[in-house]
Formats: structure tokens, sequence, C-alpha cells
């Protein structure tokens, strides 16, 4: 099934449409290449690449959250009339004023797939995977395995729309929604997406082969 099929076939049964935030506000300073939301990826910049993601991936639409260098981010890019943008004048204080101007943006009644710009290896295939896995009333996270074969959490997670102001509430500092997570253990259903896409993180010079994907 398409994921924009999917979309569709969400509103058709009355399940709760979902808003992509992405997360890109940060300044990117251990790559030293500036935002990463900025960083060359298929001809396009990251934030554009991984918010097309979100949406082909069945998002009902997506919610950006810029923060440092948000001017030059707003005009070195051309995203799509499917995405808001909003920006924390905070940023550098944490993720989690990020990830609650994110909520904020997002349409009422929504429930809300959280993820970071600096995932470049994520795909709608496994949005798509991620938004016909998750239930109501509970969060559904990507997963890979460990070493040991061990599932562990990973981006993006979605919050059920019954959830998102709890979420948002108990964010504070760097940590994001984690607070809220390790809390509610039991809400938190695991989705194997190892087989369609890299769950790594760009944060140091030597990850920079994935933008090469």
């Amino acid at each position: 099934m398409e994921p924009r099929a999917y979309r569709e076939d969400m509103t058709d049964t009355g399940t709760a449409p979902t808003t992509g935030v992405l997360l890109a506000a940060g300044a990117g300073t251990r790559l030293g290449r500036g935002p990463k939301a900025l960083l060359p990826f298929r001809g396009r910049t990251l934030v554009e690449v991984l918010a097309d993601t979100l949406y082909d991936g069945g998002c009902r639409e997506v919610v950006v959250v810029l923060g440092a260098e948000a001017d030059h981010v707003r005009r070195s890019t051309e995203l799509g009339t499917h995405v808001v943008v909003v920006e924390n004048e905070n940023w550098a204080k944490g993720m989690a004023g990020s990830f609650r101007a994110g909520i904020d943006a997002a349409t009422a009644g929504n429930s809300i797939m959280v993820a970071l710009v600096d995932q470049p290896g994520l795909t709608p295939t496994a949005v798509s995977r991620l938004l016909g896995s998750h239930r109501p009333g509970r969060v559904t996270a990507a997963a890979y395995p460990d070493e040991s074969g061990h599932l562990k959490r990973r981006h993006p997670v979605i919050f059920d729309v019954g959830l998102r102001s709890e979420a948002a509430a108990a964010a504070h500092g760097d940590t994001g929604a984690r607070s809220f997570l390790k809390a509610h253990p039991g809400l938190v259903d695991l989705v194997d997406c190892s087989d369609l896409c890299s769950g790594e993180d760009l944060d140091t010079k030597d990850q920079l082969h994935l933008l090469e994907g």
C-alpha cells in the first residue's frame, strides 16, 4: 500500500491523523558545519528531505521546529505547503523547548510523530510501518536491535493524541520526552524498523558517511 493512500485510509476509518514533528533546531556544534538542517543530502538539505519523508510516509501535516540560524535556514530551503515552520528561540537550552513548540503548533486532535533531523536513514516505508502499527492510547517507537538482539527504542516516536499534552508537560532540558517515556514504559510499543532504514544519528564527523545514501 502506498504511504499516501494509507493516510487517506486513516481518515476514512476515523483514526486520529498524525502530525509529523521534525526537530531541527540544533547548531550542529560537534560536526562544525553549521545547523544540521542545512547539511546537503540527496541534492537538497536534510530538513527538506526528512520533512518530505514524514509526509510521504503518511503524516497528515509536518511541523518543522527551527532554532539555530533559523532565518538562514528559512532562506536556504524550500519546504512544501504541507509544512508548518515554527521557531524555538530558546533552542540552546535543550530539546524540550523544541518538543513543546512542535506539539503546540500541531493541529489539535492529531497524534504526534516526533522525528529528528539528524537521522538521514529514515524512509517513508518506516514512517508508514510505525503509523500502521500504532494503537490508540499508546506510544509507538521505532526500534533497532543491539548486539545482543534486544530492541532499543529510537526515533521516530508516535504519541497518541490523548498523551501529547502530558508528554509535552514532562519534557525538560535536553531530554525531550525521555522523562515521560521512562515514567510510562508500559505504554510504549516497539516496532523493529531495522530492515527498512538505519536508526543511526548523525552526531560526529566519522558519521558523515550517512549523508552518502
